[in-house]
């Protein structure tokens, strides 16, 4: 039987003419108002969950393919094309000036006021640059790519943020940011698992960079079809007030850059340390694994943590074990310390973006599309000046040791800038700290 839209015009008329429910209408109308509320809360979770899992393919194929398969592909480009160290730290410098100002442009009007458009263009070109690496065989040609690369990366996580965070606290499922993020780790994994097979099959490093590349136009696919655009996406952003600075913000946004700074030596060298190393280097296929696999639970991991200690806390707990990580991966240079190394440092540093952005949001004073390009902006300056002060170092000093302690200090650094201003929120009358957790959460 059809249920009317308006159950409760099931009457009947009596003798006085006087129009009232019949005497079932009651209990049927509100069986039919539960039913359909049941299934607008299943279309809405539906639809919250397909948008997180679209943020996760986004991130999947600009960040965890776009950006990070040069980690572990490096030593098949250093062995075929005698890169030196700082041939391969310029090149991986020129994508995170790419991100720095891809995240600059990413915080202007005409991408707040458009987001998803633009972050369809992101993704292609990020993915169209990725297979693209396989054709040159000049620096040049490699900076220019990387380059593109990056700024097309900036986009992506700044327009997918906007467009997939917003809304799913506004539909109350603000929980299921960390399946966005995710996407990095996982893209780290199934990247290095296909480099680890190719390899293993003897291909080159061109089918590497053609092999990931055809991975991220998968998954570019999906993000378009999962994220829909928004009607309200940049929306209501007065001119006067996007460019107040944000109590607390100035903080997070050095911050963040010291964490940028800090993780991306490791990030960038990891594999290329073991297989300098002689007694490790049977890691060399693995290590990347392993570090995408701790990325892949560690969104969840500490977000949760943030809701239950705060979030600049949890913020400054992870920059601190993340700084043992990195002074571990020189310190104790064996198959146990690379291996926890590997786990330290990628069971952090998403953690870290997904907190930072969280921090972002709560501190953005309702304008959190520019907050998420500061803070980016930051943290892409911090990871320019890692990797090319690294490769410097390391051609004059003979290893990544000096360069990965200085990378140590300023994770200790972003973890007491965290500290300063969840002690500054907690004095003030405007955001105590479990009003901060709560504003984050939602």
């Amino acid at each position: 039987m059809r249920l009317p839209n308006k159950p409760f015009a099931i009457t009947a008329s009596d003798s006085g003419h006087q129009i009232k429910p019949l005497p079932d209408a009651i209990p049927f109308a509100l069986a039919w108002a539960q039913t359909n509320h049941g299934s607008n809360n299943i279309m809405q979770h539906d639809r919250s969950l397909a948008l997180a899992f679209g943020g996760l393919a986004a991130m999947t194929a600009a960040l965890g393919i776009g950006r990070f398969v040069y980690t572990p592909i490096l030593p098949a480009m250093l062995g075929a094309l005698g890169w030196s160290k700082s041939d391969a730290g310029l090149v991986a410098s020129a994508n995170l000036l790419g991100y720095f100002i891809g995240a600059l442009l990413a915080g202007r009007p005409f991408a707040v006021a458009r987001p998803r458009p633009w972050l369809l263009a992101a993704l292609t070109i990020s993915a169209v640059s990725t297979a693209a690496m396989a054709l040159p065989s000049d620096i040049v040609s490699f900076v220019s790519l990387r380059f593109i690369g990056g700024v097309a990366s900036a986009f992506v996580i700044v327009c997918a943020s906007t467009l997939v965070l917003e809304r799913l606290s506004a539909s109350g499922r603000g929980s299921l940011s960390a399946v966005q993020f995710a996407g990095v780790g996982f893209g780290i994994m199934i990247s290095a698992i296909t480099v680890s097979v190719l390899l293993a099959s003897g291909a080159g490093w061109r089918s590497l960079w053609i092999g990931t590349g055809s991975l991220a136009v998968l998954a570019a696919v999906a993000a378009a079809a999962l994220i829909p655009a928004s009607d309200q996406a940049g929306a209501a952003m007065k001119p006067e007030m996007i460019n107040a600075p944000p109590s607390g913000m100035t903080a997070m946004v050095v911050a963040y850059g010291l964490f940028g700074f800090g993780y991306i030596i490791t990030a960038t060298f990891l594999v290329a340390i073991v297989r300098l190393t002689a007694e490790v280097r049977v890691l060399e296929p693995w290590v990347w694994t392993l570090f995408g696999l701790a990325a892949i639970p560690s969104v969840t991991v500490w977000s949760w943590l943030g809701q239950r200690v705060g979030i600049l806390n949890a913020f400054a707990a992870a920059c601190a074990i993340e700084a043992v990580g990195v002074a571990v991966s020189v310190e104790w240079v064996t198959i146990p310390g690379i291996c926890l190394s590997a786990l330290l440092l990628g069971g952090t540093f998403m953690g870290l973006t997904v907190l930072g952005f969280l921090a972002g949001r709560m501190l953005s004073s309702g304008h959190p599309h520019r907050a998420f390009a500061r803070m980016t902006a930051s943290f892409s300056i911090g990871q320019m000046i890692g990797p090319t002060l690294a490769g410097f170092l390391s051609e004059r000093l003979g290893d990544f040791r000096v360069a990965s302690l200085i990378a140590a200090a300023a994770l200790v650094a972003a973890a007491a800038l965290a500290l300063r201003t969840s002690w500054a929120a907690s004095t003030s009358p405007q955001m105590a700290p479990d009003t901060a957790a709560r504003t984050a959460r939602r």
